[in-house]
C-alpha cells in the first residue's frame, strides 16, 4: 500500500479534518505507543498502520483492503 493510498483510505473513513486529528493525536499501543504519523515516520508500512488503524476504530470490512472501485 502506498502512503496515498493510506491518506486516502483515511480520508474516507473519518472524513477530511478527524483523519489529520487521529494520524496526529491518536496513541496507538499496536504501534508501539507512537501515533500515525510518528509510525509513518519511524518506517512503518502503511498497510500494518491501516490494519491497526482497522482494528482499532472498527473501520468497515469494505475500506479494509482498499478503497472500493
Amino acid at each position: 500500500m502506498r502512503l496515498t493510498e493510506f491518506r486516502a483510505l483515511m480520508r474516507a473513513h473519518f472524513g477530511q479534518h478527524r483523519a489529520t486529528s487521529v494520524a496526529t493525536d491518536h496513541v496507538f499501543s499496536a504501534l508501539g505507543g507512537r501515533t500515525v504519523d510518528e509510525a509513518l515516520r519511524g518506517g512503518e508500512n502503511p498497510k500494518r498502520v491501516w490494519a491497526v488503524v482497522c482494528e482499532t476504530f472498527d473501520v468497515p470490512a469494505a475500506l479494509h483492503h482498499g478503497l472500493p472501485d
